[in-house]
């Protein structure tokens, strides 16, 4: 396999998310779905959709998230696109929670853990994808971007369960906590992959590496970012996006550095990416192209 390109900007800007977009030289057709992270009530870091509009815009895409597996304000469709109303999401876009009316199941052959992922319903309604994604720590996972938002993020509640729990059909909501987790992640990989697959080329992604924080955008009380902010990403490969994220974190001499990367080795999360990498969906051999 060739190296994969990653583009890369300092342009932390609404306007630098579609400058580098373009340079992937590619388009979305048809009905194009933006995967964000609506952010949990409460939490301060989260991308808002202010930034994401002109990416949104030039796509014509439709925001689109699925309901948790955990308790909050986006456990239930009603709640959830209450959160979208007040987090101003649906006051710029068209919002889709796409397990409003139940799941799918998309087959994997080939899962190292899990053989099948329960997504959203809607996702049946989009011929193609921008998973764009805020980078940072996650308390679970060790760290979030691309291949969470293809696995977590776009799992339907059910699904985000069933992930949780390795392939454990009608877990109790404590054995999500409870999970050997070379397990999950190797089952974050295998549900990344499932959408891969369906999606085939007409899948692009974006990684924005602002407000890293050790927690996630799904904690309602997270802590502060604890590095300075960092650019943008590109590419058309997962596995390799994420990879690079993690590699300017470790060769980064911010003083925030060691903590972030104590959350996310002390989970395993490279993991993630060595199982993606496994299952074929990407790779780790990337060309980071700097641009203006």
């Amino acid at each position: 396999m060739e190296k994969a390109k990653v583009y890369f900007t300092k342009d932390l800007t609404p306007e630098g998310v579609v400058k580098i977009f373009q340079k992937l030289g590619k388009k979305l057709e048809g009905n194009v779905a933006v995967k964000i992270h609506s952010g949990e009530a409460g939490n301060q870091n989260y991308l808002r959709p202010e930034f994401v509009k002109p990416i949104v815009d030039y796509l014509n895409g439709t925001i689109v998230e699925c309901n948790t597996a955990y308790d909050g304000e986006r456990d239930t469709t009603e709640k959830h696109l209450k959160l979208m109303n007040n987090h101003n999401w649906s006051k710029y876009f068209k919002v889709d929670i796409m397990d409003s009316e139940g799941d799918i199941t998309l087959e994997i052959p080939n899962g190292k853990v899990i053989k099948k992922n329960y997504v959203g319903k809607n996702l049946n309604n989009y011929d193609s994808m921008l998973v764009l994604s805020h980078f940072k720590g996650h308390p679970m996972g060790g760290y979030g971007g691309a291949l969470k938002q293809l696995s977590i993020g776009i799992a339907s509640g059910k699904g985000k369960r069933y992930i949780h729990c390795a392939g454990k059909e009608n877990a109790s909501y404590e054995e999500m906590f409870h999970t050997d987790q070379i397990k999950f992640l190797e089952a974050m990989a295998d549900a990344a992959s499932s959408v891969v697959n369906h999606f085939k080329d007409n899948i692009l992604y974006i990684n924005v590496m602002c407000n890293m924080s050790v927690d996630c955008d799904c904690c309602n009380v997270a802590e502060d970012p604890c590095m300075e902010d960092i650019g943008i990403l590109a590419s058309t490969d997962p596995v390799a996006i994420d990879r690079a994220c993690i590699d300017l974190v470790k060769n980064s001499d911010d003083k925030g550095r060691d903590h972030l990367l104590e959350r996310i080795n002390s989970r395993h999360g490279e993991h993630t990416i060595e199982a993606a990498l496994e299952l074929g969906i990407g790779t780790t051999d990337y060309e980071l192209i700097a641009i203006d």
